[in-house]
């Protein structure tokens, strides 16, 4: 028996717990962690307590605490993906090569891709450079991508597994940037394959449902005031 609280936010690390907490049908507890308020939740003692890094997703399942969202997605189907609906059995070739792709979203595709939008969408100041240097960098990234899913409908061994949601979570959001995923034949075929998942569909929308034109409205506004910077790049 689970008792799983989620501490989340609508991001992609968010997404990735809550999409794999609804794959595996658990039963969880939803607290939202507004990391956009002016409060800064995340970083109020009671957070830190759950993760001294104060940064959402967190999980806390009876008195044990999970942090970062490739450890809670390691937690979860070691723990509760007894028949490895979404992953492998442990110590197989497949486990290490979906546990490489976990660790390869985890340091290269996550860091990547939210440091392309913060240049581009958040930035206090425009850099022409910071911009380009981190969408080419995402774009070689889902080129990555794209040399493995030409070949394949899933990242590892053709099965939809965790290493196919912590990217997905991210790879969705592409658009943001004005990358058109389309130019990824592959990737775009597997992001609409996951994307038609019901539980997926229910973990992309914890911890609230938005309206996807609220929110593509929301980045227009933020890409227009970075266009409207000078930019401040002194080299």
């Amino acid at each position: 028996m689970s008792n799983i609280t989620l501490y989340t936010w609508g991001t992609p690390n968010g997404h990735k717990a809550s999409i794999t907490l609804e794959e595996l049908g658990l039963k969880y507890e939803v607290k939202g962690i507004n990391i956009g308020d002016s409060s800064q939740p995340q970083k109020q003692e009671d957070f830190l307590a759950i993760n001294p890094n104060g940064r959402i997703p967190a999980l806390t399942d009876g008195k044990l605490r999970v942090f970062e969202s490739g450890a809670i997605i390691s937690y979860l189907t070691d723990k509760y993906d007894k028949d490895h609906k979404i992953s492998f059995e442990h110590g197989s070739d497949d486990y290490y090569e979906a546990l490489s792709w976990l660790n390869w979203q985890m340091a290269g595709l996550g860091p990547m891709q939210g440091q392309a939008n913060h240049f581009r969408l958040m930035a206090g100041a425009r850099s022409d450079y910071g911009i380009k240097r981190y969408i080419d960098e995402t774009k070689r990234l889902l080129g990555v991508l794209e040399l493995q899913l030409s070949k394949t409908d899933y990242l590892v061994a053709n099965k939809y597994s965790f290493a196919d949601i912590a990217s997905f979570a991210w790879v969705r959001g592409a658009y943001i940037l004005q990358i058109d995923i389309s130019e990824f034949p592959g990737v775009k075929a597997w992001v609409d394959r996951i994307e038609a998942r019901e539980a997926v569909q229910r973990g992309v929308a914890v911890p609230s449902k938005r309206d996807p034109k609220e929110i593509a409205a929301m980045f227009d506004r933020m890409r227009a005031k970075i266009d409207g910077m000078t930019n401040e790049d002194k080299h």
